[in-house]
């Protein structure tokens, strides 16, 4: 199979990919993947110098990328990270909502607070950015989102109760929107990630945890962060995604496989 017929596939030159949270462990590496089928890519994220940063790393790989702060909890920052993505580059055509935050907790010490505000980043910030940039998308006829659930989307968890509450809706989230835009030319989808625990998030793992999730995952470890990119440029491909909407890809070792 030649690299030709794969960039017709799966390659996105010219377009505009909009990250948000493309700062993260995760984020980063789907922006490595957008940039290397092409696409411009906006890093955006809350904080400016880990977004420069992440520019700087996706310019030494050879692509085009540039940055834009947004808060997810802020409707408004939603809709000026748009315009500015419109204006750095002239277009918009790809949005991925791959912000979140989560707290570890029993339930019983899970408070209204640490509720609210995974909720509203993880949750109402996904409904936020999918209405800006779906009505751009709409007006325009075309247009990919991917959001970045979990397998919690799923299945729930022990002590990350506000988190599976999010992610789960994402997922439920994603395809009621995607019925709702795909007669306007619009596709919406979600990667359930699995256990991609970053190298500081791996230091605090207990034995007793890892033992647990390594039962429940047939493959036997953890994924890196670069073994999303695969679902993300299916899903994303204007040629060779463009009968996929409304639905999800688990990216897991196997584990809802083995528990659902």
């Amino acid at each position: 199979m030649s690299a030709e017929y794969l960039q017709r596939m799966f390659g996105i030159d010219g377009q505009t990919a909009v990250v948000i949270g493309g700062a993260g462990v995760l984020g980063g590496a789907l922006c490595r993947g957008l940039i290397g089928a092409g696409a411009h890519v906006v890093v955006a994220d809350v904080a400016e110098e880990p977004c420069k940063a992440r520019v700087e790393e996706l310019v030494k790989l050879g692509g085009k990328s540039s940055y834009s702060l947004v808060d997810v909890t802020s409707r408004g920052s939603i809709e000026k990270l748009l315009a500015s993505a419109i204006e750095q580059t002239g277009r918009a055509d790809i949005l991925v909502n791959c912000a979140g935050v989560n707290y570890g907790t029993d339930f019983l010490d899970h408070t209204d607070e640490m509720w609210d505000r995974v909720l509203t980043i993880n949750l109402r910030g996904v409904f936020q950015a999918c209405q800006v940039f779906g009505r751009h998308f709409v007006s325009q006829r075309a247009g990919s989102i991917v959001n970045i659930g979990s397998v919690t989307s799923h299945l729930p968890l022990s002590r990350v109760f506000s988190y599976s509450a999010s992610k789960a809706g994402v997922l439920n989230l994603t395809r009621n929107v995607a019925q709702e835009l795909a007669v306007h030319g619009v596709r919406v989808n979600c990667i359930c990630p699995g256990f991609f625990p970053a190298e500081q998030n791996r230091k605090v793992l207990t034995k007793e945890r890892v033992d647990s999730i390594m039962a429940g995952t047939p493959m036997k470890r953890f994924g890196e962060p670069e073994e999303l990119i695969g679902a993300l440029l299916l899903l994303v491909s204007p040629v060779g995604g463009q009968f996929i909407t409304g639905t999800h890809i688990n990216v897991d070792g196997g584990f809802t496989a083995a528990w659902l």
